[in-house]
């Protein structure tokens, strides 16, 4: 694994099977203390923290795109990102919560996120139901006040140190991942892949819009409350531990419908697959580009995803869902 400090593949991997399955014994131990902290506690942490957002994140912008059939939408247009950013700098800035102790930030991030995503659902609901447009529209709204909202709170810390520390979260970040901030991603990641993978019918009946799905039998009222929810609850845990991460969510569910079409049977796993792959490797050129210093990774999402929609653009033929 790539770092400041060069250490060889193979002790690499053999600090990674000792500590795993406890084979201390078996294999000959020829690496230092200090290698064994690099690679243990922060490289691993930190490059599974990458898959599991990465994953995550495209797994979210496949639903969200599905749920509200269009393409230009990601895990942070219905405010839960901004959400989540408010409740986190409060606690970068001010130490909210602090009495939660290493969990004070995704605590505070988790209720920003579902207070956002509450006030977005009622601002969208027209007598007793909601329609997609009011729903981005309401999401928009509401990203816009709440950004402007940290913003005001960064501006008014006290301290240099707690600014510079707000808009290195704010652009994403993998360095702060440690052990104890990995099972409930995970946790959340998977169950709500495998909720979402389980509903891939439902997913693929809704590109054909609101009134074909109905026809077919999906309760479109429910389903969308569902998938709201999930969605939230997903990005909340995310945005809580590595903070803002854009174009993820939007470039790799174009990418993955490009390779294998529109069904999310097989869109769901290879997004989760692609967007790992491609977080832990933006993460790399982060932490290399500037080395010794890092760039947050969010920069290098936008980057890679600012291109990538002006090609897209040049492609006259392209529709939602890889059809042509």
């Amino acid at each position: 694994m790539v770092g400041p400090v060069s250490i060889h593949p193979l002790t690499v991997w053999k600090i990674a099977l000792s500590k795993t399955f406890s084979l201390e014994g078996v294999i000959t131990r020829d690496w230092s203390a200090a290698q064994e902290n690099i690679i243990w506690n922060l490289r691993f942490p930190r490059v599974l923290l990458g898959v599991i957002a990465g994953a995550g994140l495209a797994i979210i912008g496949t639903a969200i795109q599905a749920l509200v059939r269009n393409s230009l939408a990601d895990p942070y247009i219905l405010g839960v990102s901004s959400g989540a950013s408010v409740g986190a700098t409060l606690v970068i800035i001010f130490g909210v919560f602090s009495i939660f102790g290493q969990y004070a930030l995704t605590i505070s991030a988790f209720i920003g996120s579902l207070l956002s995503i509450l006030l977005v659902y009622f601002l969208a609901q027209v007598g007793g139901k909601i329609s997609t447009v009011r729903l981005l529209l309401a999401g928009i709204a509401i990203s816009m006040v709440l950004s402007a909202i940290t913003s005001f709170i960064v501006i008014s810390a006290p301290k240099e140190e707690g600014i510079r520390n707000a808009m290195f979260w704010m652009m994403g970040s993998l360095a702060g991942a440690k052990w104890e901030y990995i099972p409930i991603p995970a946790l959340v990641i998977c169950l709500g892949f495998l909720f979402l993978w389980s509903q891939y019918r439902a997913l693929n009946i809704l590109l054909m819009g609101e009134d074909a799905a109905v026809t077919l039998g999906v309760n479109v009222e429910t389903f969308r409350k569902i998938l709201v929810v999930t969605t939230a609850l997903m990005t909340g845990v995310l945005v809580s531990v590595c903070g803002s991460i854009g174009f993820l969510g939007l470039m790799v569910p174009h990418i993955v419908r490009l390779m294998v079409g529109s069904d999310h049977r097989k869109v769901l796993p290879i997004s989760a697959l692609v967007g790992a792959i491609f977080l832990v490797w933006a993460d790399i050129f982060a932490k290399q580009v500037i080395s010794p210093e890092e760039m947050p990774i969010g920069i290098v999402t936008a980057l890679c995803g600012g291109p990538f929609f002006l090609w897209m653009l040049r492609r006259s033929h392209y529709a939602f869902g890889g059809e042509k």
